[in-house]
């Protein structure tokens, strides 16, 4: 598993999405480039903005009982993998805007350090070590980058 806060992998991420165009075809699902880029954004939204809801504590129970162990570990997600319904993006998406946004966000992610994250507070899932953010992370940007081709 690539480690999100080396700084090595952390412009390799920055190199793939670069690989992307507007025009780039998904090997798999629904989203267009631009949506993908967008529904990536929103793992690093829930850090750093205030814009997504929290769940209830019921809701974020079962997200840790259930969800928690298939997002923070090192096991591949499957193609076509359900996802959270914030994280659906219907709507069109600016290439260029969303783009500049995920790099952005990977960069600051990279410069803040594991330090910064390890018992930090999920959205969804209460605190995860540093391991388990940069699982969740990398993970996630690799399956997408995948799905693209690059």
């Amino acid at each position: 598993m690539k480690n999100i806060f080396r700084t090595e992998d952390c412009h390799e991420f920055e190199n793939r999405i670069n690989h992307l165009t507007s025009e780039s075809k998904a090997l798999w699902g629904k989203m267009s480039v631009a949506q993908m880029l967008a529904h990536c954004n929103v793992t690093y939204e829930m850090v750093y903005e205030d814009i997504h809801p929290k769940p209830n504590i019921f809701m974020k129970l079962i997200l840790k009982v259930l969800v928690k162990k298939n997002v923070v570990n090192e096991t591949p997600y499957p193609r076509n993998n359900q996802t959270a319904p914030q994280f659906i993006i219907k709507d069109n998406r600016n290439f260029d805007i969303e783009k500049e946004r995920l790099i952005s966000y990977l960069n600051k992610t990279q410069a803040l350090g594991e330090n910064e994250f390890e018992g930090k507070e999920s959205h969804s899932f209460g605190k995860l070590s540093a391991l388990e953010w940069n699982n969740m992370f990398a993970k996630h940007l690799n399956h997408h980058l995948n799905q693209f081709g690059v």
